[in-house]
C-alpha cells in the first residue's frame, strides 16, 4: 500500500534574529520551482510535495552557525492511510514545525514531504478563521478551501454546530468567541469536514475534561470507522497511548524513535531529566540511622508496572523500606500534586511500632478519581510527628477519556484527599 504521508531527510533551519524575508525576485523564482515541481508531481499522480529549495541548499549535517537554528534535522518517516500518529518530544523539540510544514504552512529548507490526501489542520486557537466572518461563514469557508461543494457543507452543517456546541452564537463573528469556542468549532471543523488527513496539536488542551473527551473520541470514530489518518501532538502521553498505535519521538529537531506507541512512549519518559521517574536517592547518614526507602512500585490491579491509568481505574503503589533502629510510631505516607504544583491527594499509614528490619508499606485505591493530567507522586517516612525521609519519586498521568467504573473526576486544585487508599504495612524480612 502507497504511504498516505512520506517524509524524507525533512529539515528546517531559521536565523535568529532575522526576519526571513526574501526578495521580489527570489520569491518569483522559488514559486515558479515549487509549480514546475507540483505539476511533475501531479502528472505521476503522486499527490502534493513540501520540497526544500534545493538538495544543493545548505545541509543538516554540516555544523550550524551561531545565528542559526535547526527546528528540524533530517526526518524520515512514513504513514499508512488510516494510521493514527502521536508526535510527541519536549517543548521546542520541533513537533510543530513538522506539521507546519505538513500542512503547508511554511516550507522545509531541505528534504521533502509527499501529501497524498486532503489535510485538515488544527495548530492554534482561530487558525484558519477570519476573525470578522460569523462561525456559519467559517464553516464554509474552510469546507471550500477543502475543496468540497456548498452542498457537502451542508450535510455536514448541522453535524458541525452540535458538536461544537455554539447554536446560540453561530452567526456571530468569530472574533467575539472565547478560547474554547473558537477551538470547539475549529475541531468539530476540521473532524467533520472529510479531510483524509486529520492534523491536531496541543491546542485541544484550551478545552475543558468533557471537550477533551469528545474530541479524543471523535478522533477514534474518524481513524477506527472512517479509515482516515490523524496525526496528533500531545503532552498528555495517556491520550497518545489510548489513542494512537505508532508514536514519533523528536528530540531538538531530530528523530529519535518512530515505531509502535508503546515502545517509543517508553524511551521518551526514561529520557525525560526532568521527570521523577521513580530512582530512590541516596539516604543520609541520618537516615541510615533510622530508616529510609529503598524501593518503589507503581502497578495495576493484575500486578503490572505502568504511568498510566484510566479514571476509574484501580492502582498501587508499594513502597519498600529498611528500618535500622527501632521507631515507636513508625508512619509512611504518600502525596499526590499536580505538575502546577496544586495538593490533590494525601495518604499515611497508621502509626505502628517497628523493630529493624525490611518493610513494605502498600498504598491502593480501587479507583483513581483524579481528571486527566500529569501528577507527581511524593513519599515520605515519619516518626512521632518527626520526618525521616520526604523526596518526589515518580510521575504517572491519567487518561479520563473513557470511564471504569461509577467515578467523578476531581479537577485539579479542586482540594486535598485525604487517607482515600486502602493502606497496609508488613515486614518481609
Amino acid at each position: 500500500m502507497q504511504p498516505i504521508i512520506e517524509v524524507k531527510g525533512l529539515s528546517k533551519r531559521y536565523k535568529l534574529g532575522v526576519f526571513n524575508a526574501r526578495t521580489l525576485r527570489e520569491e518569483a523564482e522559488a514559486f515558479l520551482a515549487r509549480f514546475g515541481r507540483k505539476n511533475a508531481h501531479t502528472a505521476n499522480g503522486k499527490g502534493h510535495t513540501a520540497s526544500g529549495p534545493s538538495t544543493l541548499d545548505a545541509q543538516p549535517s554540516t555544523p550550524s552557525a551561531p545565528d542559526e537554528f535547526w527546528a528540524l534535522r533530517d526526518v524520515s518517516f512514513d504513514v499508512q492511510p488510516g494510521e493514527v500518529i502521536g508526535i510527541i518530544g519536549r517543548n521546542g523539540a520541533g513537533k510543530s514545525t513538522l506539521l507546519k510544514i505538513l500542512s503547508r504552512i511554511t516550507e522545509p529548507t531541505s528534504g521533502e514531504a509527499r501529501i497524498r490526501g486532503r489535510v485538515a489542520s488544527l495548530l492554534e486557537v482561530g487558525t484558519g478563521f477570519h476573525p470578522e466572518l460569523t462561525g456559519r461563514e467559517n464553516i464554509f469557508l474552510n469546507g471550500a478551501i477543502l475543496g468540497m461543494t456548498k452542498q457537502e457543507i451542508r450535510n455536514k452543517f448541522d453535524e458541525i454546530v452540535a458538536f461544537a456546541e455554539i447554536e446560540k452564537f453561530i452567526d456571530t463573528p468569530v472574533k467575539r468567541y472565547s478560547s474554547g469556542m473558537y477551538v470547539r468549532l475549529a475541531f468539530a471543523v476540521a473532524a467533520h469536514l472529510e479531510p483524509e488527513i486529520l492534523i491536531v496539536d496541543e491546542v485541544l488542551a484550551v478545552g475543558d475534561v468533557e471537550f477533551q473527551r469528545k474530541c479524543l473520541g471523535k478522533m477514534q470514530e474518524v481513524s477506527g470507522q472512517d479509515g482516515r489518518t490523524v496525526l496528533f501532538v500531545s503532552h498528555n502521553l495517556n491520550a497518545v497511548q489510548n489513542l494512537c498505535g505508532k508514536a514519533l519521538y523528536l528530540r531538538e529537531g531530530r528523530e529519535v524513535a518512530f515505531g509502535p506507541c508503546f515502545d517509543v512512549l517508553k524511551m521518551y519518559q526514561s529520557s525525560t531529566q526532568d521527570a521523577p521517574t521513580g530512582k530512590v536517592p541516596t539516604p543520609t547518614p541520618e537516615m541510615t540511622d533510622r530508616a529510609y526507602v529503598t524501593g518503589l512500585r507503581l502497578e495495576d490491579d493484575a500486578g503490572v508496572e505502568k504511568p498510566y491509568y484510566k479514571l476509574g481505574e484501580p492502582w498501587t503503589l508499594r513502597i519498600r523500606f529498611k528500618v535500622v533502629r527501632r521507631q515507636p510510631a513508625f508512619v509512611a505516607g504518600i502525596g499526590v500534586r499536580s505538575l502546577s504544583g496544586t495538593s490533590v491527594q494525601t495518604v499515611w499509614t497508621n502509626p505502628i511500632e517497628v523493630e529493624p528490619g525490611e518493610y513494605e508499606a502498600v498504598f491502593r485505591q480501587d479507583g483513581v478519581s483524579l481528571s486527566a493530567g500529569a501528577y507527581i507522586v511524593l513519599v515520605g517516612l515519619s516518626d512521632s510527628d518527626r520526618s525521616i525521609q520526604q523526596f518526589e519519586a515518580l510521575q504517572f498521568d491519567v487518561l479520563a477519556d473513557q470511564f471504569t467504573g461509577d467515578f467523578v473526576p476531581l479537577p485539579a486544585g479542586a482540594g486535598m484527599i485525604v487517607n482515600s487508599m486502602e493502606r497496609t504495612v508488613s515486614r518481609i524480612a
